[in-house]
Order: C-alpha cells, then sequence, then structure tokens
C-alpha cells in the first residue's frame, strides 16, 4: 500500500499533468483557429480562378494544356501530408491507414505494373508511410523539401517541381491524400487530384453554371495555360491549411482526452490520500485512547 507521501508526490505529479495538457489544449486551439482564418482567406481566391476556368470551358474557342491532358498512368505520385509533431492522437496512423486503401485501390484501377512515389509531408508521416516501401510492390518513397510547417513560398517551390516531373512525363499523374478540416470536431480522411486536371473539378459547386458569356483578352488560350498552374497552386495552398487546421483539431481532442484522464485519475488520488489520511488519524486516536485506558 502507498504511504500519505506517495501518494502526495503522485497528486503533484497529475496535478501537473493536468496543468500542462490544458496550456497545450488552449495552445492547439489558437493555432487551429488560426489555420481556419487562413482557409477562410484562400477559398475566395481558388473560387475566382474556378470561375475563370468554368467560363473558359463554357465559351466556343479551343484551348489546350499539358496540365489538363489524361494519360496512361504507369508513373504515379500520391501526396501524403501528416504533421511534424506528435501529441495529435491517431492523427498519422488514420491518414497512413487510408493511404494503405487508396495505394489497394490504385493499383486495382492501373494495374499491379503501376509505379507508386509516395511522397510523405512531414516527419511523423514518413515514418508511419515507411513500412509501405516493403509491403507494396513498386512502391519507393521520396522526402520532400517540404514539412506541415511550410510557408507559401516553400509550398510554391513544391508544387513547382511537381509541375516539372509531370511535364517531363517522369510521373503520369499525381493525387494528394490529406485530411480535409469540416470542423472542430470533424476531419476526413481526402484523396484528391492534382495532374492532370480534368473539367468535373470546375463544374462543383455550381460553377459552371453560374459562367456568363465573356471576351477574353488576350486570347483564351494564354488565359488557360497561365490560369491552370495558379489553380494547381491554389489547390496545394488549400491542402496544406487544411491539414493544418486538421492536424491542430486532432491535437486539441488528444489533449483534452488527456486532461481529462488526469482530471479523473487526481479524483482517484485523492480519494484514496483522504481515504489513507483518515485512517491513519483514527489509528493514532485509537493509540491515544487506549494509552489513556491503560493508564
Amino acid at each position: 500500500m502507498a504511504t500519505l507521501r506517495e501518494l502526495k508526490g503522485r497528486i503533484g505529479s497529475v496535478a501537473s499533468s493536468e496543468k500542462i495538457t490544458g496550456a497545450m489544449k488552449m495552445i492547439s486551439s489558437a493555432k487551429m483557429h488560426k489555420a481556419e482564418g487562413a482557409l477562410r482567406r484562400l477559398k475566395p481566391y481558388r473560387s475566382t480562378i474556378e470561375s475563370i476556368i468554368a467560363n473558359l470551358l463554357s465559351a466556343d474557342a479551343t484551348f489546350t494544356s499539358p496540365l489538363a491532358e489524361p494519360r496512361d498512368v504507369r508513373n504515379l505520385s500520391i501526396v501524403v501530408l501528416g504533421s511534424d509533431d506528435g501529441l495529435c492522437g491517431a492523427y498519422n496512423v488514420n491518414l497512413a491507414k487510408y493511404l494503405g486503401e487508396c495505394i489497394a485501390k490504385q493499383k486495382e484501377r492501373f494495374g499491379d505494373a503501376v509505379n507508386i512515389r509516395l511522397i510523405p509531408v512531414g516527419k511523423k508521416m514518413a515514418k508511419a508511410v515507411a513500412r509501405f516501401e516493403q509491403q507494396h510492390a513498386g512502391v519507393t518513397i521520396s522526402i520532400p523539401q517540404v514539412n506541415s510547417k511550410s510557408d507559401g513560398t516553400d509550398v510554391k517551390t513544391f508544387v513547382d517541381a511537381l509541375q516539372a516531373d509531370f511535364l517531363a512525363n517522369e510521373t503520369d499523374a499525381v493525387d494528394v491524400v490529406y485530411m480535409k478540416y469540416i470542423s472542430a470536431g470533424r476531419q476526413v480522411a481526402t484523396l484528391d487530384r492534382l495532374m492532370p486536371l480534368t473539367a468535373d473539378v470546375f463544374t462543383a459547386d455550381g460553377i459552371n453554371s453560374s459562367a456568363r458569356p465573356y471576351i477574353f483578352e488576350p486570347d483564351a488560350q494564354r488565359i488557360f495555360s497561365t490560369v491552370l498552374p495558379m489553380f494547381v497552386l491554389a489547390m496545394t495552398q488549400e491542402v496544406f491549411v487544411e491539414n493544418r487546421a486538421s492536424e491542430q483539431a486532432a491535437r486539441v481532442m488528444a489533449m483534452q482526452a488527456a486532461n481529462d484522464n488526469a482530471k479523473k485519475l487526481l479524483d482517484q488520488l485523492r480519494l484514496e490520500y483522504n481515504k489513507l489520511r483518515q485512517q491513519s488519524i483514527t489509528t493514532e486516536l485509537l493509540d491515544i485512547v487506549g494509552g489513556q485506558v491503560r493508564d
């Protein structure tokens, strides 16, 4: 049985843990709200580009772009976004599990001969997907120069490198796996196609139905060739921010669970401490009373 001194030490340790998890929850909550704000600022930019492309697609002009030309997929790149830091529950584990399902589906779709290059963003995600290289034939891992905290400049450099690989036919398609941010309590593992772009990407949410006749200056081909890379960049930036918000939301939930467990354990230790203290006092009183009786 633990002594009063040992219980007091445990109570102090658990109380400190409760304060730490509470503070970390508040910090993660602030970071999550910051990412939410960045996400709200990005959406109008992407929506404007989508509207421009929708109007181009509804026009009678003819135009093409290498970024919009479908290919037979023999080499597939999958960017998977995770976290660089821990203490976010099963966030990276769930993403890695979903990635495994995506790899199986892509091999079924394109054949077992397809070569898949995984590009994990985040140290924790790189560790989580390391096993796929041994588990799946034709799967390789390439560590990029960006991480989950990279700013817009680094993300643009990363996107430019992906586009260069695609235009050089080193990869036939680029997908991205990430945790889509729905709300603070709900995030959904998602796979989106970055390249090549297809027309159905620009017809979602009624964008195409709102398109009106336009006169394009300069010509539609030049506008199309300029806007498509901007759209890929906007998509990628939005994915990075959604991943950041989802990571912090997962960390808030993990810290809340840890804080609740610490409170429960603290209550149990205090109850045990009070029982032991009361037992000690009762024993001392009985000894005193017994001594007086013998006198």
